[in-house]
């Protein structure tokens, strides 16, 4: 969810000047026991079930909000990326120096809860997905061709951030094309989330506000670049005047 997406979107290379602001091992420790804690609550090993259906599901739960946690969190973070790379942004907002480290920290997060929703499907024999089908697209029992979409959807969030972070190690350039797929990150993840999920219909306002987020981001982005290109017109008349 660098989302991915970064989801995951194209974004600057880290503002000139200082450096952008990373996690210390301290501070991804404490974003793996928030993980944890949020995981045992959701698990009934702190709060117990009301009753035996709610006991039953409770993982099941757990995974539905931890997996829409990193949906949003993940839809942030491309939404961050566009403002980043929008020609706006280099010449008037300059907004680089604020956004890259919310850009650059929300794809940890965004990883965080995606593996306690990983996780959790995996130990939850009311989910009847379990290693394989989690990890192998088109392997799970349940909803196969949604989970497998879900499965895609983690392995593009991990290739666009792990390239972004280790930039040095590909040929020019290639970082920022692979990071381009941040957007198929968050629409593989939209997906997953809408035709795997069993409360899809009491919560489209949540797809919808993510989708279109983004969306509108990536639009404005796209009609600026597109507006600024040089059309025959605007060649002709620039020849003219230099003649």
């Amino acid at each position: 969810m660098h989302v991915a997406a970064s989801a995951q979107a194209p974004v600057t290379r880290a503002p000139a000047g200082r450096g952008p602001v990373r996690l210390s091992v301290p501070g991804l420790v404490a974003v793996g026991a928030a993980a944890g804690i949020l995981a045992v609550f959701a698990t009934d090993q702190v709060l117990p079930a009301t009753s035996a259906h709610q006991a039953e599901l409770r993982i099941w739960l757990g995974a539905r909000a931890a997996g829409f946690t990193a949906l949003v969190l993940l839809a942030a973070q491309v939404a961050f990326g566009l403002v980043l790379s929008h020609p706006t942004n280099k010449s008037t907002w300059r907004l680089s120096k604020r956004l890259f480290p919310w850009h650059e920290h929300a794809w940890i997060f965004t990883l965080a809860f995606t593996a306690i929703h990983v996780v959790s499907i995996i130990v939850d024999e009311y989910a009847n997905v379990g290693l394989l089908g989690a990890l192998v697209p088109g392997l799970s029992a349940y909803r196969t061709v949604p989970v497998a979409v879900g499965t895609l959807a983690l392995y593009a969030l991990l290739i666009t951030g792990l390239t972004a972070r280790f930039t040095r190690l590909l040929p020019s350039g290639w970082w920022l094309r692979l990071h381009r797929l941040g957007l198929a990150v968050l629409a593989l993840a939209w997906m997953h989330g809408v035709l795997a999920g069993t409360d899809t219909s009491g919560l489209g306002w949540l797809y919808g506000a993510t989708f279109a987020l983004v969306a509108l981001a990536a639009a404005y982005r796209y009609w600026i670049v597109r507006s600024a290109r040089p059309t025959f017109a605007t060649v002709l008349e620039a020849q003219e005047r230099q003649a």
